[in-house]
């Protein structure tokens, strides 16, 4: 019994300890990355739209194969019915088999084949290129999703900081009132700003928490009350996409976006479906084959006796009716459209006008990207500024609530006074960590246009 009981508390320990193993997983940024790109619902949707055009393209080749079809019957005729081997009116119950075999291929039919499987290739160009935009978009998103628990977390720390040093704040206070130092109004504002510190306290939490949620719902995960992620110290350094002219960044990007590709693959997809519409307005040319053969179940009349009668035999062998009653049928046909209600002309119309458009999107797609990387490379420069002005603010407040400190230590400062110096230090910290990881996500955007992967792979 004692070494049951040993067995169950070593086995209930054991998984207590995967247990916290499991709980204490913390997450990087490349892993984060690499389960989004393999789990993420709409790049699941993309790839399945890829192999969608995969197996189009399988059609588009299989309309140059011939088509061949097999067909048989077997009936059953009671009464009087034309034995459709002699051509006589019997009355007796008569079973037939018929089989067949029919073939045709296109020889000819405007080109509309070939076409259809250029218009397939680029289909599968364009799906990867969906495919290759959506997993850039999660990683981008992945990406600011984690920095901006990085910078919940930081801020948090700093509200706890804050909090811890009004409480003893707090306390002292609680002291020199006692010795009749300082008045009771000071102590009540000092627990009026504690109050205030718990809950920004709360607000932080909450936000981190929030955060978190949003990471792990885009990461598709179902446990997402022990998702955490690993710390990591970014430090804002210089960026050489950044020294770039944004001339040169745009002319990379026209290089490295698939936006432009989608764009112009959805151009070329389009001149291929004007060319298919318009080859149904010249004559399509099929061959075709056909084989048939049959057999019946029944007496046949061989002749007529001395008496006049018939005389009735067996119906040959199978094999041997059908050797006798096979034929072959084969040739080619002309097919010349004339009329046809105008679906060929307003098909050949409907084409062109998508032609059109497709044109209208890849010159609005040249012109999104180039606005797109002036708004990121005028963000990123807003932002390094930004957080160098939060920079300076930072070090300016440092030295003023250490000036406050000490006026307030010796009596020259009320409580009100030190509290409004040491909030506006602790927003000062918060503006720089928020400064900081928007200049990181943003320098990242611009570098991303140029061709740099958001995650480096390793």
């Amino acid at each position: 019994m004692k070494n049951v009981g040993f067995k169950i508390i070593f086995l209930f320990t054991l998984v207590l300890g995967f247990s916290s193993q499991a709980q204490s997983k913390k997450w990087t940024i490349q892993e984060c990355v690499d389960y989004a790109l393999k789990n993420n619902i709409s790049i699941k949707q993309t790839d399945l739209d890829a192999q969608t055009t995969a197996i189009s393209k399988k059609d588009a080749i299989g309309n140059f194969l011939p088509t061949i079809n097999a067909n048989a019957s077997h009936s059953w005729n009671i009464g009087l019915n034309q034995n459709i081997t002699t051509g006589l009116l019997e009355n007796q119950t008569t079973q037939f088999t018929s089989a067949g075999l029919n073939s045709s291929i296109d020889i000819y039919n405007g080109l509309q084949n070939q076409n259809r499987l250029r218009r397939a290739n680029l289909s599968i160009l364009s799906s990867q290129y969906q495919l290759t935009k959506m997993k850039d978009d999660i990683s981008l998103n992945v990406a600011n999703a984690f920095l901006q628990i990085l910078f919940n977390k930081e801020n948090l720390k700093v509200q706890k900081e804050q909090l811890a040093n009004d409480e003893k704040q707090q306390k002292r206070s609680e002291e020199l009132v006692a010795s009749g130092v300082v008045p009771r109004g000071d102590l009540l504002d000092v627990k009026a700003t504690v109050a205030a510190d718990k809950q920004r306290v709360v607000a932080a939490e909450n936000t981190l928490f929030l955060s978190k949620l949003s990471l792990a719902q885009l990461l598709q995960l179902d446990d997402f009350k022990d998702f955490d992620i690993a710390d990591a110290d970014y430090e804002v350094k210089p960026s050489a996409t950044m020294l770039e002219t944004p001339e040169a960044i745009i002319a990379k990007a026209k290089q490295e976006r698939v936006e432009l590709k989608i764009a112009k693959a959805n151009l070329e997809i389009a001149e291929k479906d004007f060319k298919i519409a318009k080859g149904a307005f010249q004559p399509s040319l099929t061959g075709f084959y056909s084989f048939s053969t049959r057999a019946s179940y029944s007496d046949r009349i061989v002749g007529v006796d001395g008496s006049g009668n018939l005389i009735f035999s067996g119906p040959l062998s199978l094999f041997d009716q059908f050797s006798n009653n096979k034929g072959h049928n084969f040739g080619m046909q002309l097919n010349i459209p004339i009329l046809n209600g105008f679906s060929v002309k307003n098909n050949v119309e409907r084409s062109k006008i998508a032609l059109e458009r497709s044109k209208t999107v890849e010159k609005q797609a040249t012109l999104d990207l180039e606005r797109n990387v002036y708004t990121a490379i005028t963000d990123a420069k807003g932002a390094l500024n930004a957080y160098e002005s939060a920079t300076t603010t930072l070090e300016a407040r440092k030295e003023a609530f250490n000036y406050a400190k000490e006026k307030y230590a010796v009596g020259m400062m009320n409580s009100f006074d030190y509290n409004q110096a040491q909030l506006l230090y602790a927003n000062a910290q918060s503006e720089v960590i928020r400064t900081k990881y928007d200049y990181i996500f943003k320098v990242k955007v611009v570098e991303f246009y140029f061709g740099i992967p958001i995650i480096e792979n390793k």
